[in-house]
């Protein structure tokens, strides 16, 4: 049975992307730093419950040591966003905000990838943001993070390559569950940015977790170091607002 770890698996996407992969057969170690919440998704899908928090590194070892194998996939999704103008935003939340998007990706990714070594195989997935490409204004820290994130997803493939470690990211764009599910309430906001989308829609956890799991199958063997947008296509879209004449 392959493995995989989710980080903040016990809500939004993480917790969709733990069910997909249950659902796909995978043995799942749902970790989030609330235990009681880790278990209540862990009991739903038959996964393994696992208590960390991803910026220590101790507490991070003793969650894989608990999961009791080296994980076939690491998917780093846990985050947090703290929105304000970056001329009123506090340095406290920026830094809180670097330390949960970005460091916690490099502490976790480090520790798996030392146990992936060994057994030389692995995929790693870190998730970014389309905010990560095209930053946008009123979310503090949340676009560096994530920028950030794709520039060591590059990092990683290149230095874990040669132990058959593949690492990529994925970027997701307006997707209706999660941090963004609560800006998705007010309809003006819905009808708006559904309408931005090419395709016409959100997105949904679902997309999300569909294109993990295909990342991290075997249909994706040759596939590392790149990042994939779910985004419906709204990044390309800017020309699409605008009026020709």
């Amino acid at each position: 049975m392959p493995s995989m770890i989710i980080t903040g698996a016990a809500h939004g996407l993480g917790k969709c992307i733990a069910e997909h992969a249950a659902q796909a057969g995978y043995k799942v170690g749902v970790l989030d730093l609330v235990l009681e919440q880790a278990q209540k998704v862990a009991e739903d899908i038959g996964g393994v419950a696992l208590a960390a928090d991803v910026n220590d590194p101790s507490s991070v070892e003793e969650a894989f040591a608990k999961f009791d194998e080296t994980p076939d996939v690491l998917i780093n999704n846990a985050g947090i966003l703290r929105t304000g103008l970056l001329m009123e935003h506090s340095l406290e939340d920026f830094r809180r905000v670097i330390d949960i998007n970005l460091s916690s990706v490099f502490i976790v990714a480090q520790i798996a990838a030392r146990r992936m070594k060994e057994a030389r195989r692995g995929c790693i997935i870190n998730m970014s943001s389309v905010n990560g490409i095209n930053p946008s204004t009123n979310c503090g820290a949340y676009a560096t993070a994530k920028a950030g994130v794709l520039a060591l997803t590059r990092q990683m493939s290149m230095e874990w390559g040669e132990f058959n470690i593949r690492v990529n990211s994925i970027a997701p764009g307006f997707i209706d569950a999660g941090m963004q599910a609560p800006f998705f309430e007010n309809p003006q906001v819905r009808e708006l940015r559904s309408n931005a989308v090419p395709l016409k829609r959100l997105g949904s956890a679902a997309d999300v977790a569909e294109c993990a799991l295909f990342l991290a199958s075997d249909k994706a063997a040759y596939i590392s170091g790149e990042n994939i947008t779910v985004d419906g296509g709204v990044i390309h879209s800017v020309l699409m607002q605008l009026p020709r004449s």
